[in-house]
């Protein structure tokens, strides 16, 4: 395995991106490379217990904050959200549900960092502009064949405490998509949004807003219902595998059908 940016894996050539809860991780596969940005973030006081669906596999890689190819391991966020104790997150979970269907290297770009507003994430933002340059380093290769396939989002709780922020987040995701979209040069990047499952005051709006994207090629998944810790904010262990597991059939079901 090299330790460098390219994508000169064996069948390494689709890329994947995918965004959750202001945390991003890129995923790069034989075939594909997945890149996923914003997944939800992972558990805080993490146990150390990595589920059998979390565990690593060669065939996954993740790219590293040297924007070097790694292979991929919980917590996958660790020098990404370097501030926060960081566990288990979908990420994994979502990988290795898709690895079991489709042939090929999977790539995993993280750049989530948790506790952020969609605000922190526009254009000129250092949040985005460290996930743009990321997703674009992750496809630098003389292999044709190397593309971000999708982006999966899973943000939004720092936005529900906040009036203002929860009437204005259905524009200001619009306007995120279309300008990711320009900037990766991908004018259809298939979008899978995750629709909150815990918040503040203003979740419901913020989860309206989520569900009334009206954009094409973005599908949402809604988390709401899954199990949270006893904070009531983050999800359990169980919860991240059953969110990854449930974007990889969204991912399959739309975009590989």
């Amino acid at each position: 395995m090299r330790g460098n940016n390219d994508c000169k894996f064996d069948q390494m050539n689709r890329i994947l991106v995918s965004i959750i809860k202001a945390k991003a991780t890129c995923l790069v596969a034989a075939a594909r490379v997945i890149r996923i940005k914003n997944l939800a973030p992972p558990n805080q006081n993490w146990d150390g217990v990595v589920p059998p669906e979390c565990e690593p596999n060669p065939f996954i890689l993740r790219l590293n904050t040297n924007l070097q190819w790694e292979p991929a391991q919980e917590p996958l966020h660790s020098d990404i959200d370097a501030k926060k104790t960081c566990g288990v997150g979908p990420a994994m979970a979502f990988a290795n549900a898709v690895r079991r269907r489709l042939v090929g290297v999977l790539g995993l770009v993280p750049c989530a960092v948790g506790g952020t507003a969609l605000k922190e994430w526009a254009r000129g933002e250092a949040l985005y502009e460290n996930m743009v340059k990321r997703a674009k380093e992750s496809v630098k290769s003389d292999n044709e064949h190397c593309k971000i396939e999708a982006l999966l989002w899973f943000q939004g709780e720092s936005d529900t405490s906040s009036e203002q922020d929860a009437v204005s987040y259905k524009v200001n995701m619009e306007t995120f998509i279309h300008n990711v979209r320009r900037d990766l040069a991908l004018s259809s990047l298939p979008i899978i949004q995750v629709a909150l499952a815990s918040g503040f005051d203003k979740m419901e709006k913020v989860r309206e807003a989520q569900k009334a994207i009206d954009v094409p090629n973005v599908v949402c998944v809604d988390a709401k219902g899954l199990a949270l810790k006893e904070d009531n904010m983050h999800l359990t262990t169980e919860s991240q595998v059953q969110l990854g597991q449930m974007l990889a059939e969204a991912y399959l079901a739309h975009f590989h059908a």
